[in-house]
């Protein structure tokens, strides 16, 4: 069970507000980017794609699903015999094992079947409360957290949703400025424009509507372009200074 949620002001409930209106206008088809047709195969996506892109594991997965179409197909094999369909992905050795693991205990305990609670879901290898929130939110409509993935993580603080140092406290705070059912919709308005625009580098905060509004980052590239002047400014009134110094040290080369 998640402990009682930190008190937030209307203000900041207002503020929030306005944050995912402007998301929802800009991404209207915002959605989750793993490609899945079954809630197993959103599980096991959802494995593969720790500390690695949703494109590269899209890559792997209709090869991976083609060969084990069922979790009972993934628990009769073995994880080395699903290693070579995932040997794309970062860390594939462990995910194989937790995949197969995984699967043995939704055909041992579950039927076969995904659970559709938080404390069945973690029961399973390689499943933490990121992955759990996705499974349930995606596949069954049931809002019971928000996803807090490495761009929920950036957005948030950007945005100034939260300070807290850590995804479950990162999670409470936007579960406390946000309403429930908005929950899933959130992570996947969040996770797109931190994919698009506020990204961690290269990104377009200072020229993007969205930024300039609420990203502490948009803030602090807008006050660059005066840079320049001011340094230009500086290096003109130390001119007369550093020739001075450069006549007298002069013969002593």
């Amino acid at each position: 069970m998640i402990d009682a949620l930190p008190r937030k002001t209307s203000a900041q409930r207002l503020r929030a507000g306005h944050i995912l209106a402007d998301l929802k206008a800009r991404y209207p088809d915002a959605h989750c980017e793993l490609n899945w047709s079954a809630p197993h195969e959103l599980l096991i996506a959802t494995i593969l794609s720790a500390q690695c892109t949703d494109v590269s594991v899209n890559r792997a997965t209709p090869a991976l699903f083609a060969a084990f179409p069922t979790p009972h197909a993934f628990a009769r094999a073995t994880a080395l015999e699903i290693e070579p369909y995932v040997r794309s992905i970062g860390l594939f050795r462990n995910k194989a094992k937790a995949i197969h693991a995984s699967c043995c205990l939704l055909v041992e305990q579950f039927g076969g079947e995904v659970p559709r609670t938080m404390d069945e879901l973690l029961l399973l290898r390689g499943v933490a409360r990121k992955t759990a929130n996705v499974v349930l939110s995606n596949c069954f409509d049931s809002h019971v957290g928000v996803v807090v993935d490495t761009h929920v993580d950036r957005l948030a603080h950007r945005f100034a949703l939260t300070n807290a140092t850590t995804p479950m406290a990162i999670e409470r705070d936007l579960m406390a400025l946000f309403p429930q059912p908005e929950w899933g919709l959130l992570s996947h308005l969040l996770i797109f424009h931190g994919r698009r625009a506020c990204k961690a580098r290269g990104g377009d905060c200072a020229h993007d509507a969205i930024c300039q509004k609420y990203c502490s980052q948009a803030r602090s590239k807008a006050k660059t372009p005066t840079a320049p002047k001011a340094l230009s400014a500086a290096k003109k009134s130390r001119a007369p200074i550093v020739k001075k110094v450069a006549r007298k040290s002069a013969p002593r080369r």
